[in-house]
């Protein structure tokens, strides 16, 4: 008997790519989100949620191999986020999701991450 098949297994590191591609391409351009991340580490913060989400959905465990145990609001605790910045992530992450073919993210596969990308916004939340 097969073991059954990740998420990761099923859209591809490829997919992935792309979609932390898109969505940072629109964080360095963004009022909200930009201004939060270090100039020197574009690459650092992509690298760091590409290998977030690619062991989260089953992919290789490279993210807590080099990171440890994700720790999400610990990590994001130095940073004022509110509401606005949550709803900004989910809308330049809607709009990198958007960009992906139906050929890379299948219906089912895209409401499934999309569920999780709103969970955790809106969890990592910490002013009002």
């Amino acid at each position: 008997m097969s073991e059954p098949r990740s998420v990761f297994d099923e859209i591809g590191h490829d997919t992935f790519d792309r979609l932390v591609a898109g969505f940072y391409a629109r964080v360095k351009e963004d009022d909200i989100l930009g201004p939060m991340y270090p100039a020197e580490d574009w690459a650092g913060a992509e690298w760091r949620l590409k290998m977030f989400l690619i062991q989260f959905w089953g992919g290789p465990s490279e993210y807590s191999a080099e990171r440890g145990h994700p720790r999400l609001r610990m990590r994001h605790a130095p940073f004022t986020i509110d509401a606005a910045a949550a709803e900004r992530w989910l809308e330049l992450m809607k709009a990198s999701m958007d960009e992906l073919p139906a050929s890379a993210l299948s219906d089912a596969h895209r409401a499934a991450l999309w569920e999780h990308m709103v969970r955790v916004a809106y969890m990592l939340v910490n002013h009002t």
